[in-house]
C-alpha cells in the first residue's frame, strides 16, 4: 500500500489534500500539485512505495545513498513529522514551506533552532554545535583542525548566548537569528516561489554544480 494513503478512516482524495495544504502552507495549488510530481520522484528513486526513506533522501543530496551526514539526517528526521521513518507527501510539502519565501521568519528560526538543538533538550549546547559545525565543514570538503573548530564554536556561543549559562535557548537564538540576514537566507530557497516555471528540487541540480 502507498504511504501516500495511509491515513486513519477514509483515504482524501489527491484534491482534498491539496486544499488543505494550500490552506496550511505557503504554497498555491499549482505548486503544490508540481511538488507531488518532484515527489514521486524522490520517492520512486529506490523504494517505490509512495514514501521518501532515508536513503532516496541521502541519494538526492548527495547521489550517494549509503553516505552518512549528520545535517541530511537531522533534515530528514524534521521533515518526517510522524517519526515513523519516512517522509510522506504531506510532510514534505509543510516541511518545504518553511524555506518559502512567503514563510514568516518565526517559522525559519524555529526550524533553525531545532535542527541544532540535537538532544531535544530545548537548547542548543556547545557540543551539539560543535557537532553540527563539523558537519557542515565536512559536506563542505573543508578540512580544519579540531583547534580551529573549537574557536569558532567558543565564538558563537559567546556572540549567541547572552546569559552566560553555557547554552542557547530560543529568545538567544531567535535574537542572533534576527541579526543575522546569513541565517535567515539559508532558511530560504528562493526558487520554490516559481516551481511551476522551474520544476527544480533542492536537489537535481545539484549535479550541474559539482
Amino acid at each position: 500500500m502507498s504511504c501516500f494513503c495511509l491515513t486513519k478512516g477514509k483515504p482524501k482524495t489527491k484534491h482534498e489534500q491539496t486544499s488543505i495544504l494550500v490552506q496550511e502552507t505557503s504554497f498555491t495549488v499549482n505548486e503544490v500539485e508540481a511538488l507531488f510530481d518532484l515527489f514521486k520522484k524522490l520517492s520512486s528513486s529506490i523504494i517505490d512505495d509512495g514514501c521518501i526513506h532515508k536513503e532516496e533522501f541521502q541519494l538526492a543530496l548527495f547521489r550517494n545513498s549509503s553516505k552518512q551526514n549528520l545535517l541530511a539526517s537531522r533534515v530528514f528526521d524534521m521533515f518526517d513529522i510522524k517519526r515513523n521513518g519516512v517522509i510522506e507527501f504531506g510532510e514534505f510539502v509543510r516541511s518545504l514551506s518553511i524555506f518559502h519565501p512567503r514563510a514568516s521568519e518565526d517559522k525559519k528560526i524555529e526550524f533553525a533552532f531545532k535542527l541544532f538543538d540535537l538532544g531535544k533538550t530545548g537548547y542548543i549546547e556547545h557540543s551539539a554545535l560543535k557537532e553540527m559545525v563539523l558537519a557542515t565543514l565536512t559536506e563542505s570538503d573543508v578540512t580544519v583542525s579540531n583547534d580551529i573548530v573549537e574557536s569558532i564554536v567558543d565564538k558563537t556561543m559567546k556572540e549567541v548566548d547572552l546569559k552566560g549559562d553555557g547554552k542557547i535557548d530560543m529568545e538567544e537564538w531567535k535574537e542572533y537569528a534576527l541579526k543575522t540576514p546569513s541565517l535567515l537566507k539559508m532558511m530560504t530557497l528562493p526558487y520554490l516561489k516559481d516551481i511551476t516555471m522551474a520544476f527544480p528540487s533542492f536537489v537535481l541540480h545539484t549535479e550541474a554544480e559539482d
